[in-house]
């Protein structure tokens, strides 16, 4: 052997290493399964979406139907001082006390109002602003200047910056 060179080429051996007796898998089938599991993964990630979606929707439906009942409950007691305002007046037929009754549940209603960040829109003597009155009608009034409040016939509210309701407002003019 003198002189001469062998070459010495061994079979490729199986990637994997499996000695199992199935036949191996080709490349093709092993991507098909790959890409079936990944439609699959996707399919139960998008009905998991949906399904948060669906449930994030019923919460907030049921938080808005809700929202109120805090504010509910802080108008249940002036409703009641109202009631026994009113049986009040019944048996003793006193105005006085229920002229004094009536102060008080207004002051009360207020103050709740005004815990919620609803507040009265303050009018009377005021210029004229189209964002927070509503004009009814114009007085000939020599003793104020012309577009200036004069006589609020409903009292407006807001809620935080929001207009719930315009001032019903009385406005001057000049007198002819």
């Amino acid at each position: 052997m003198s002189g001469e060179h062998l070459d010495i080429v061994s079979e490729p051996e199986e990637v994997g290493g499996d000695d199992s007796p199935q036949e191996p898998v080709t490349e093709v089938e092993q991507l098909r399964s790959e890409l079936e599991e990944a439609r699959n993964r996707t399919l139960r990630a998008l009905a998991d979406l949906e399904n948060y979606r669906t449930r994030v929707n019923r919460q907030m439906a049921e938080e808005r139907k809700y929202a109120s009942i805090d504010f509910m409950r802080e108008l249940l007691p002036v409703w009641d001082n109202i009631g026994r305002a009113l049986e009040a007046v019944a048996v003793t037929h006193n105005l006085e006390s229920l002229v004094e009754g009536v102060q008080m549940v207004h002051s009360q209603f207020l103050e709740v109002l005004k815990k919620h960040h609803c507040e009265k829109i303050e009018a009377k003597f005021q210029q004229f602003d189209p964002n927070i009155h509503a004009s009814v009608t114009q007085i000939p009034c020599a003793e104020h200047p012309a577009n200036t409040v004069i006589e609020e016939v409903q009292t407006g509210f807001r809620l935080y910056d929001r207009v719930v309701r315009p001032s019903q407002v009385v406005l001057s003019k000049p007198e002819a």
